[in-house]
């Protein structure tokens, strides 16, 4: 399967092509990308990459790359995670640091979140967020998400769960 091209008002959802990769080496080699197992190197970076990618065959899902529509530039990721060794499936975002503070993340993540659950129907979905990643924590609460203590954790550690409504309770 691949990713389901997705737009919203100003944004376009698609599959991740390897033109985006350099954008995302560059910034997964910096301190933006530290709730996100960042700073990588390059062959790291490509690794995750390459996993977000291959799970749109292997699972039915996987990541978007996230592009403004008006020029094209890659502007971000949004993605849904439901891997063997996470107990519930994840909806995960990352905005490029020149695009952050715009509105983006939530825009993304908002069209992911309503495909997930009109299309995939999970019984659940959460936002595995570092405890200290205040803008991500913000953003899942925008989206209505709230954190659940009772949840069972990821695998990461330090990491709170925000659990997002389906979208017509959101």
């Amino acid at each position: 399967m691949n990713a389901p091209t997705l737009h919203t008002e100003r944004l376009t959802l698609r599959a991740h092509t390897r033109a985006d990769f350099p954008a995302y080496r560059d910034v997964f080699a910096t301190d933006h990308a530290q709730y996100m197992g960042g700073p990588m190197s390059e062959q790291q970076s490509w690794a995750m990459f390459c996993k977000d990618v291959a799970q749109w065959a292997l699972l039915g899902h996987g990541a978007w790359a996230v592009t403004r529509t008006e020029d094209g530039a890659f502007v971000g990721q949004v993605g849904i995670n439901a891997h063997p060794y996470f107990p519930e499936t994840e909806l995960g975002w990352l905005v490029m640091p020149d695009a952050a503070r715009q509105g983006i993340g939530l825009e993304a993540a908002r069209a992911a979140r309503d495909w997930v659950f009109g299309t995939l129907k999970p019984a659940s979905l959460v936002s595995y967020i570092d405890e200290e990643n205040v803008a991500s924590i913000a953003l899942a609460k925008r989206l209505g998400a709230f954190d659940d203590p009772a949840a069972e954790r990821c695998p990461y550690e330090n990491h709170a769960v925000y659990r997002h409504p389906k979208p017509e309770a959101a």
